[in-house]
């Protein structure tokens, strides 16, 4: 039998332009859902990548890995973080962000000097302690260093800020001493502090009780500013 044609109706100019006007407009994402996307894959990236971090060491990490868990292609970590140590630089602004925030707690208290440095350093040891190969990456990294890792100097400032009001009341209340300017004294105990937890961090043969260590300079520090 011989293949029938059947011709297609032809349709009018009105219908044609009733079905543009019926069909449903094209979908475009909104700005705001698309900023909240990509801030939630940050943050994904993120976690993803401190989880490596803890579980099989910083050093041993793999950006493959962390794009295999979170089943993304590489350009697409790129767009987010320009290597592996970025992760690790915001890691540690987060952590001067929560340095500032417990200054600013202390700041609130009428506690007098020494009991708000060593409330305040034992607190952040603690956390160090916790969580030992994240903030060895961290310190190794320098993710934390203003010099080496110019992002963070902002929230690192607002942080030392806090350290110099609370050492100036110090002042004001004849508890620490007034010979030292204050940006000389935030220094000193920022130094400190940073050289225990970098030893601490690395020394696998002493003992391993950060606590004890940061007790220990923060006390020898107030000795050694009082009036």
């Amino acid at each position: 039998m011989a293949r029938v044609e059947v011709a297609a109706p032809r349709r009018s100019r009105n219908h044609r332009n009733s079905v543009k006007r019926d069909a449903p407009a094209q979908i475009h994402e909104i700005p705001g859902l698309r900023e909240r996307k990509k801030a939630r894959l940050r943050q994904q990236i993120i976690e993803t990548a401190i989880r490596l971090f803890r579980k099989q060491g910083y050093e041993k990490t793999r950006i493959d890995d962390i794009v295999k868990i979170l089943e993304i292609s590489q350009p697409t970590f790129f767009r987010y973080f320009p290597s592996k140590d970025a992760v690790l630089r915001d890691v540690g602004k987060r952590g001067f962000e929560c340095i500032a925030e417990r200054l600013k707690s202390e700041l609130s208290t009428k506690a007098d000097t020494a009991e708000r440095l060593h409330r305040l350093y034992h607190a952040m040891a603690l956390e160090a302690e916790a969580d030992r190969p994240l903030w060895k990456a961290v310190v190794l990294s320098g993710a934390m260093d203003p010099v080496r890792s110019p992002e963070v100097r902002g929230v690192e400032g607002v942080a030392v800020s806090r350290l110099r009001e609370i050492l100036a009341q110090g002042q004001e209340r004849g508890e620490i001493t007034s010979v030292f300017p204050v940006v000389h004294l935030a220094e000193f105990m920022e130094a400190l502090y940073h050289t225990v937890v970098r030893q601490w961090t690395v020394d696998l043969t002493g003992p391993h009780k950060l606590t004890e260590r940061v007790d220990s300079a923060v006390e020898f520090f107030l000795r050694g500013v009082k009036p």
